[in-house]
């Protein structure tokens, strides 16, 4: 197990440390896991409903990213996946609550039932008046629990914002009680699970998935899903969260709902999005009204890669404690949504000057083959090329030269009549195509050698010199020279060995076999060098020992090009 902590035991008590120490408007409860408001007044005759919820810790970031104006007064936080004493509730309704009362907002999971009633029924006791409003919406147990058995998971973070909202607008503690109850009875979540996450005290990781497996209906303490299914597209597994969600909550077209894609801690943006867009797309097509939709990480289970989807239906007046103002760290925002998916689109678009129709040159047709041999290398070699680039790069190589590889196959038929035209529309579509630093510098030495191409009859020594100022080209453009493990230790003795061989009076064929055989060996010389320039350079000697990618890479279209050079 590698996690950032200093003890397994002291997790909660530092986290919590160091999220107070962040968050101006939060205060840490001496001798307790509770975080309060730090604006709670001192008076308890001043004090509006309290709104406390909390439960076991690792869910960050709730339950404490929740407390502030608008939202909780007080989180209680128990170990990790454990729900918090019945002590630590009740010194938290103590610190927050006064005599217009607190509601207490619990997900469905026995330890936090008893441990939240408990304290409840004590502070009573005092005088305090409580209420509870229990949060059970995860659907994926429809088929094999009754509702008011079904897990709290990542749905309660609206009934927070709902309850919270209320509280601050002075709403007195059964009004509060009453809105969050009716929001939690049409609320709906369910979940996927890529992998298992590993509690601190544990060690190890909860379940053991294989590589084309995932959870579905997981909960948020680690534990596995309700059926276990083959890996599937993100567009899929959206359209089984939201089918299952839907129909659980009979939600149907014109219903108003808002949308929560909650990343459950080892997700990144880039796929949540990914998965906001799907969602929003498919509750569109079927009529619903996505009123609010926010993306992000709200309530997790550790490290866990994976995420849910949670729908709450609205009225205009549940949409506007949702839209009211919140100060606490860890809630998104607005959540408002463009009316669609914004493309920006010129009402002119300056296009370079198209050129002139030709009529293709002799041995075009040969010249189009060649480039579309070099398209299917680029395919075949993606594996190899990526995991070259990974060793010492961004491992992004492989699959730029296969987006190259499209681009070269959707040329037009007016862009294969001459080697300089040819060229032109090469270098741009990868210029077009190709991400990161491939696509300058190909596009670069393209348009370099047809501008020499252009200039007079194409012969040997024409193309030797096209490759020579390609190569060129490249260095000028990146800085780079032989010896710094870039593509350019193949290119340049490649670029040498063919003018030279031209200028002994070796054939075309021969003078290719000759520069193949040279970018061989410079890309074999690469293992050997420390990179200077580039993300390899960032490993020193850690590269050594690997081919560049882009060495390699020019190994590849060089011997693709081969059976049609003569």
């Amino acid at each position: 197990m590698k996690k950032l902590v200093n003890a397994p035991r002291a997790v909660v008590r530092e986290m919590l440390e160091g999220l107070v120490s962040l968050a101006p408007g939060q205060v840490l409860l001496d001798g307790e896991s509770v975080v309060l408001r730090a604006d709670t007044p001192s008076d308890v005759r001043a004090r509006k409903v309290a709104v406390i919820s909390g439960g076991g810790s690792g869910h960050e970031p709730a339950h404490a990213g929740y407390v502030g104006a608008g939202m909780l007064d007080a989180a209680v936080a128990g170990d990790v996946f454990t729900s918090p004493s019945t002590d630590a509730v009740l010194a938290a309704i103590r610190a927050v609550a006064g005599p217009a009362g607190a509601l207490l907002v619990v997900k469905n999971y026995t330890g936090d039932r008893l441990n939240f009633g408990l304290a409840a029924e004590l502070a009573r006791a005092e005088g305090i008046p409580v209420e509870t409003v229990v949060v059970a919406d995860d659907v994926s147990l429809h088929d094999t629990v009754e509702p008011a058995r079904r897990r709290g998971i990542a749905g309660t973070v609206l009934v927070h914002k709902v309850a919270g909202a209320a509280a601050e607008a002075g709403a007195a503690l059964q009004d509060v009680l009453r809105e969050a109850t009716a929001a939690a009875e049409v609320l709906g979540t369910m979940g996927v699970a890529l992998g298992p996450c590993t509690v601190p005290a544990a060690g190890k990781p909860g379940f053991t998935l294989e590589e084309d497996e995932i959870e579905l209906g997981l909960g948020i303490h680690g534990e596995q899903g309700v059926r276990r299914v083959p890996m599937q597209t993100a567009d899929s597994l959206v359209d089984t969260l939201l089918t299952t969600i839907v129909e659980d909550r009979r939600i149907t077209s014109g219903d108003r709902v808002v949308l929560v894609v909650n990343g459950l801690g080892g997700t990144p943006p880039m796929e949540l999005a990914i998965v906001a867009r799907r969602a929003l797309a498919a509750l569109r097509q079927g009529g619903i009204r996505v009123e609010r939709a926010w993306s992000g990480t709200f309530l997790s289970a550790l490290e866990m890669p994976g995420c849910s989807l949670t729908l709450l239906k609205v009225d205009d007046a549940r949409l506007a404690r949702l839209d009211a103002a919140v100060d606490a760290p860890a809630w998104p925002g607005a959540g408002r949504l463009p009316k669609e998916p914004g493309v920006y689109r010129p009402s002119s678009t300056a296009s370079p000057a198209s050129l002139p129709a030709e009529a293709p040159q002799p041995g075009m047709d040969r010249f189009r083959k060649a480039a579309l041999r070099v398209a299917d290398a680029f395919e075949q070699s993606e594996p190899r090329l990526t995991a070259l680039d990974s060793a010492a790069g961004d491992g992004d190589l492989g699959l730029s030269l296969v987006r190259g590889a499209e681009a070269i196959r959707a040329l037009p038929e007016d862009a294969w009549t001459s080697p300089a035209r040819a060229l032109t529309a090469i270098g741009n579509a990868l210029r077009r195509s190709i991400g990161g630093s491939s696509g300058p510098f190909y596009a670069t030495a393209l348009l370099r050698a047809a501008r020499r191409l252009a200039e007079g009859p194409v012969d040997a020594a024409a193309w030797a010199e096209a490759f020579d100022l390609a190569v060129t080209a490249v260095s000028e453009l990146g800085g780079a020279r032989p010896g710094d493990r870039t593509m350019l230790d193949a290119l340049r003795p490649a670029a040498d060995a063919f003018a030279k061989a031209v200028r002994c009076g070796q054939g075309a064929r021969e003078a290719w076999a000759s520069a193949v055989h040279a970018a061989e060996a410079g890309e074999e010389a690469t293992s050997r060098m420390q990179p200077r320039l580039g993300r390899a350079s960032y490993l020193g000697a850690r590269a050594v020992g690997v081919p560049d990618a882009g060495a390699a890479a020019v190994v590849v279209w060089m011997k693709a090009l081969t059976p049609g050079i003569g």
